[in-house]
């Protein structure tokens, strides 16, 4: 009984934290009243839209999405970096931009759609299209003079991590 009603309550439990600590950064101040109101927002969000979520991600590691989600922060930082150097230093002519498709070992939408906007997170790269099977990801890098570096590089720094996190 307990056990349903908790099921209820918060269909998406970490959908019901996340929003609830993003109401809470978005305020200008903090105050009671607002911690409250964003932990009602994270409860009331996410069970009416509950339905529109059937499969809900089963076996997700959460300790490991938050070292991934160092990763990706680390990469973006460095990434900037990288982008702004070759804005700087390399003239157009020199520049080798690609088109790299990344054949996927991830099975589910969550963990390719994480993927995906992990990708295009990261500057110099943009995720433009995934296949309709959902077996490979089109991906263009900036400037890539090795397209297979590029793709082995994503599969084993992020789609690696991420079937540890989804399966």
């Amino acid at each position: 009984m307990l056990q349903s009603l908790l099921r209820w309550l918060f269909p998406h439990p970490l959908l019901t934290v996340l929003m609830a600590i993003s109401w809470i950064l978005l305020q200008n101040e903090f105050s009671a009243g607002m911690f409250v109101f964003g932990i009602i927002l994270g409860i009331v969000i996410p069970i009416g839209t509950a339905r529109w979520w059937p499969d809900r991600p089963q076996g997700f590691r959460g300790g490991k999405m938050l070292s991934y989600t160092l990763l990706v922060i680390y990469d973006i930082i460095v990434a900037n970096i990288h982008v702004a150097w070759i804005v700087l230093t390399k003239p157009n002519s020199k520049m080798k931009p690609a088109w790299v498709e990344i054949p996927l070992d991830l099975k589910t939408p969550e963990a390719i759609t994480l993927l995906a906007g992990t990708i295009t997170l990261t500057p110099g790269t943009v995720s433009a299209d995934l296949s309709d099977e959902g077996h490979s990801l089109l991906v263009h890098a900036l400037d890539a003079p090795d397209p297979a570096a590029v793709r082995d590089e994503i599969k084993t720094r992020y789609e690696r991590r991420l079937m540890e996190i989804f399966q």
